[in-house]
């Protein structure tokens, strides 16, 4: 739980959930390829030496098997010959004939004629006689047989031939050549039986090299052949290890039990592949250089680096691919979200094909917001009912409240027995009624409201008497324009009461109407006394007004226009004190003639 709580944290630090999934899922990928390619690239190396190692210990293993076959068929000359009696009469005889020797030179030279790779055979007793190749080269007068390794244990050695590491034979005189010897003791069978002579024969140096050469370790490598005691046989580069340019790690190989062995000297290290002959008692040694291995190594390395490469772009595509797929619903969700906090929902649903939890999440935010909808929509509706109630409601405090004042004046002109104007203010008061407690219409062409405020300032003339002057100043494009019932009328009444009763002079009061910026202006303007700033702000609040009840009909104009036609129209007041007041009402210039 730990675990997961600080993973959690750690995504949370990105800035969309579609940057953490590309992270993690890149971190991921490309540490596997990394760990891939790391083992890979390991197991490529241990394999390249392990195949390379099993490789060189075939061929030297076929080296081998050709080298026996060799010393073998070369033994087999050595045996026939050593048991010839004509060797026994002319060694260990007490005459020897012509025709003796003759038959012994003619069967060296059918062996010399037919082996080029045999530089020198022949037999030598221990009493002085010999016979070499075809019996004319001078023996060399300074050899000491005592001295000849070849000569002196195949004299020793029980039973079997004796095979030389590489030499320099100088038994012929003017000759040096290298050579490795076989030799094998031939026996007096005419005394004691015992070995009193030898046979040898000097196989040429490259005839060995032939037999190595048939098969190539590699490009650089190569095969020697060491002896029982550690000598060098034979190698390609023999010479530079006589003079110390080139070294092999003998030891390491004569101590080994294993088949293959490495020196660890970085790249100039090397790989020796062990085979070890029970009839020549000699070791074949191929030898492959560790930097021709690792030279392999890298190339195949560097092939893993580039596919390597070419992953981690998979990999990095592959993550972006994986990323937007599994964030675009969420985007989706998210836009959609954003657009519903913006408050619009038509469009809003989210179609996602999807069973998982994001699915689930979107089903879940459909419905939502189809609840949602439907809430607001059911809101609108009980609004719009409850603002027809209130204008309903506003609408009905106007009737009593004019009338109220109306019957006020014309009770004022009864009591000054002017019953004639008491008379037609009446029947204007009738007409005034019928149309303001009228519940047809709610909102009247602007012109009937002009007409309807015509009717009520000449009510309030013929009360005020001279007091009392009005102009009407509408123009003609606006008079079709929709307004709700009863607009000027509070207006004007809230002018004559607030501004020009307490003048002492004559007032005039003007309404004007005209359009301006798309809207629809009216404008009621008395030259009364005005308001104070006090004054001007409580005209809209019906609680603190204290010139009777006309403050609650401009509250209730101004309330009924905000509901209407929204917040950014209704009334506004300009008044200064002794010069007079302007209200200005605002509606929009187009509508439509419904509520």
């Amino acid at each position: 739980m730990r675990d997961i709580r600080f993973a959690a944290k750690i995504i949370g630090k990105f800035k969309s959930i579609q940057s953490a999934i590309f992270a993690v899922v890149t971190v991921l990928l490309l540490s596997a390829v990394l760990v891939i390619t790391g083992v890979s690239m390991r197991y490529t190396r241990n394999s390249i030496f392990e195949n390379s190692a099993v490789y060189t210990q075939n061929i030297v293993q076929q080296m081998n098997q050709n080298i026996d076959s060799y010393i073998d068929y070369m033994e087999n000359i050595a045996y026939m010959i050593s048991s010839n009696e004509d060797v026994q009469q002319y060694l260990f005889g007490e005459n020897v004939d012509n025709g003796t020797r003759e038959r012994l030179i003619n069967q060296f030279k059918t062996i010399l004629d037919g082996r080029s790779d045999i530089r020198n055979l022949g037999i030598i007793g221990s009493n002085g006689r010999k016979l070499i190749n075809d019996g004319k080269q001078s023996v060399n007068p300074d050899l000491k047989l005592s001295t000849q390794e070849w000569y002196l244990e195949a004299l020793q050695k029980p039973e079997g031939p004796l095979l030389t590491s590489s030499h320099v034979q100088h038994i012929i005189s003017g000759e040096r050549p290298w050579v490795i010897t076989l030799s094998r003791g031939i026996r007096n069978f005419s005394n004691s039986g015992e070995k009193e002579g030898v046979f040898f024969i000097d196989l040429n140096y490259s005839a060995i090299s032939e037999l190595c050469d048939q098969n190539t370790i590699g490009k650089k490598g190569y095969a020697f052949i060491l002896d029982e005691s550690g000598n060098i046989v034979y190698h390609p580069q023999q010479q530079q290890l006589y003079n110390e340019l080139q070294t092999e790690n003998i030891d390491l190989i004569v101590k080994s039990k294993e088949d293959t062995v490495r020196t660890e000297k970085g790249n100039r290290g090397k790989l020796y592949s062990i085979s070890r002959s029970n009839k020549t008692g000699w070791t074949v040694v191929g030898c492959m250089s560790v930097s021709e291995l690792l030279r392999k190594s890298n190339q195949a390395q560097s092939i893993y680096v580039l596919i390597s490469a070419l992953l981690m772009i998979v990999a990095l595509l592959f993550s972006r691919f994986l990323a937007k797929s599994l964030t675009y619903p969420l985007q989706r969700l998210r836009d959609s979200m954003s657009r519903v906090q913006e408050g619009h929902f038509d469009g809003a649903d989210v179609e996602i094909d999807s069973e998982n939890e994001i699915g689930s999440l979107t089903k879940s935010f459909n419905v939502m917001t189809h609840r949602i909808q439907d809430l607001m929509e059911q809101n609108v509706k009980e609004q719009e009912a409850k603002r027809k109630s209130e204008l309903k409601a506003l609408q009905s405090q106007i009737n009593p409240h004019f009338l109220y004042n109306t019957l006020d004046s014309i009770i004022w002109m009864a009591e000054g027995r002017k019953y004639e104007e008491v008379v037609l203010m009446t029947a204007s008061l009738a007409r005034l009624l019928r149309q303001s407690i009228s519940n047809e219409d709610e909102v009247v062409p602007l012109a009937r409201e002009v007409e309807y405020a015509k009717g009520y300032l000449t009510i309030q003339k013929m009360r005020y008497k001279d007091k009392l002057e009005f102009e009407i100043d509408v123009e003609p494009s606006i008079l079709n324009i929709p307004l709700i019932k009863l607009v000027l009328q509070p207006i004007i009444e809230n002018a004559i009461y607030h501004g020009l009763k307490y003048k002492e002079s004559k007032g005039l009061l003007q309404v004007k109407g005209f359009m301006k910026d798309g809207n629809a202006v009216l404008q009621v303007i008395d030259n009364g006394v005005g308001m104070d700033e006090e004054t001007l702000s409580h005209i809209y609040d019906k609680h603190k007004v204290n010139y009777h009840s006309n403050g609650v009909g401009v509250y209730n104009v101004q309330k009924r226009l905000k509901l209407y036609y929204g917040e950014k129209y209704g009334i506004t007041y300009e008044s200064e004190k002794g010069v007079g007041t302007t209200a200005t009402i605002t509606i929009p210039g187009i509508q439509e003639e419904s509520i």
